[in-house]
């Protein structure tokens, strides 16, 4: 451990310039005397590495000095892929790992290039969560993606909205989808997907399973995720909405409300206009469509205007009945 962690400050030093001990430390995540004792050990094999005192000091690498150590290890190989997401790759137990993978791959580089990289990583980052909402805690996560990676069949006790199954499972991959994580697995000869947040138990079997010779997980997930959205919208609400709520559209409903928006018709006298919305099933229809309040309102189907006006009817009953 300590041989990995002289190679990090090395190229730490080779690759920001001059370092001080105390961010040095936050980096390596070791004690401020601890980066002195390695730093010391440094020198004392024979890298040039000095200490400048005063408000600007730090320790820095004489004269260029450049080492060609950096030697990728299989974990840190196989942390690159989630090098776009590191919030990901902490989740699944390989931040230390990227974090030296990409101290390695800096120091391969030439050194315009280099410092190219690091610049696009000052300005450009990546939050793949969508807004106010909390991440899921996913405690059983670093086992499935152990499971995944070693090929090992899992028990799972699983909370779907139907209640509670025990399932034996194949797990073939996980893709993150807006911050939450899915396991697309084989299950009872069937390809399905799970969500690793409802997972309340999971151990892991011995042995190891054959994954499917023809699997693409990225096509799985695009086909899982083609159908899911067919299935989500049942049907489409005719609006008329007043121009604070055309504005909310999108924000509340995404790209089915960025559609409505752009399909809307012409605004009439007051302002409002029509648009269609796609809806899911009329309860959660009923429930979306109350959130808008009164400055929307449902022209048809029928039946979906009939059970707002109830649920609205039912709701200024109780307020009125508890004031």
């Amino acid at each position: 451990m300590r041989a990995d962690r002289l190679l990090s400050l090395l190229l730490l030093l080779q690759n920001r310039g001059r370092m001080t001990a105390p961010e040095l430390a936050a980096e390596l995540e070791v004690s401020v005397r601890t980066v002195y004792r390695d730093v010391e050990a440094l020198g004392a094999s024979g890298v040039p590495v000095v200490a400048d005192r005063g408000p600007t000091g730090g320790f820095r690498l004489v004269g260029g000095y450049r080492t060609r150590l950096t030697g990728l290890t299989e974990d840190e190989a196989g942390s690159l892929a989630l090098a776009t997401v590191p919030g990901a790759a902490a989740e699944l137990g390989l931040g230390a790992d990227l974090a030296a993978a990409r101290l390695k791959l800096e120091a391969a580089l030439p050194a315009g290039t280099g410092e190219r990289a690091r610049r696009v990583a000052e300005r450009f980052h990546l939050d793949a969560p969508g807004w106010f909402r909390d991440a899921e805690p996913v405690p059983h996560l670093a086992v499935v993606a152990d499971a995944v990676w070693r090929q090992r069949a899992l028990r799972v006790h699983y909370r779907r909205w139907k209640g509670e199954v025990r399932r034996e499972l194949h797990p073939l991959g996980l893709v993150l989808k807006g911050g939450v994580w899915y396991l697309v697995a084989e299950a009872e000869a069937d390809i399905r997907t799970y969500r690793v947040s409802r997972f309340l138990a999971v151990e892991p079997l011995p042995g190891r399973f054959e994954r499917p010779a023809d699997f693409d997980l990225a096509a799985v997930w695009t086909e899982t995720s083609s159908r899911l959205e067919g299935m989500r919208y049942q049907g489409e609400a005719r609006l008329r909405v007043s121009p604070g709520v055309l504005r909310l559209l999108p924000a509340k409903f995404g790209a089915a409300g960025a559609r409505a928006v752009a399909e809307a018709g012409s605004a009439d006298a007051d302002g409002w206009a029509e648009v269609m919305l796609p809806v899911e099933s009329l309860p959660v229809a009923v429930c979306d469509l109350l959130g808008l309040g009164a400055e929307a309102e449902v022209l048809a189907p029928p039946e979906l205007r009939a059970a707002v006006a109830a649920a609205a009817t039912a709701l200024a009953a109780r307020y009125a009945a508890g004031g």
